[in-house]
C-alpha cells in the first residue's frame, strides 16, 4: 500500500543535503514511530488462539525473501519501513481460505490509524531532519 504526501518540498531539499545514508536514516527513524500506532491496532484486532500472531506483528525495514524478490520487480522507494507479520497464520486470518472466513486486522488497522501515522510524520521529519543536518555539520567542523 503505498501513501503519496504532497507539498514536502522544503523537507526533500533538507534530505537531499544530507548524505544518503543519513537521509534514510532519518526517515526510517520517523517512519517507526509513524507506525507504532498502526502496529498497536494490528495487536489489539488480531484474532487470538494462541496469541503467537499478536506477539509476531513487528515494524521493520526487513522483508522476508518472498517479499524482497516480489519487492524487486516494484520501483524501490528511499527508504521503507514495513508493519506486519511472517507468521503464514496472518495471511490466512486476513484474507481466509476456502475453509476459513477472512478475520482482517492489517487492513482495518491501517485505515484506522492512518490519519494518526501521517500526522506523525508531519510533525516529526522537519525535526529530525534538523537534528541530522546538525549531527552531520559537527561531524564536518570535526573532520
Amino acid at each position: 500500500m503505498a501513501v503519496r504526501m504532497e507539498g514536502w518540498a522544503e523537507l526533500d531539499r533538507a534530505l537531499g543535503e544530507l548524505p544518503k545514508a543519513t537521509a534514510q536514516n532519518t526517515l526510517r527513524r520517523v517512519l517507526r514511530k509513524a507506525a507504532a500506532p498502526v502496529r498497536d491496532e494490528m495487536e489489539s484486532r488480531a484474532p487470538e488462539q494462541s496469541g503467537t500472531l499478536k506477539r509476531s506483528i513487528v515494524v521493520g525495514t526487513r522483508l522476508t525473501r518472498t517479499q524482497a524478490r516480489d519487492a524487486r520487480k516494484e520501483a524501490k522507494a528511499f527508504a521503507e519501513v514495513h508493519v506486519g507479520t511472517a507468521d503464514p497464520a496472518g495471511v490466512t486470518q486476513e484474507f481466509g481460505t476456502f475453509r476459513h472466513p477472512p478475520q482482517p486486522f492489517g487492513v482495518p488497522a491501517w485505515e484506522g490509524r492512518k490519519d494518526d501515522a501521517l500526522r506523525i510524520i508531519g510533525d516529526e521529519l522537519g525535526t529530525e531532519i534538523e537534528k541530522a543536518a546538525a549531527r552531520y555539520a559537527k561531524k564536518l567542523a570535526k573532520g
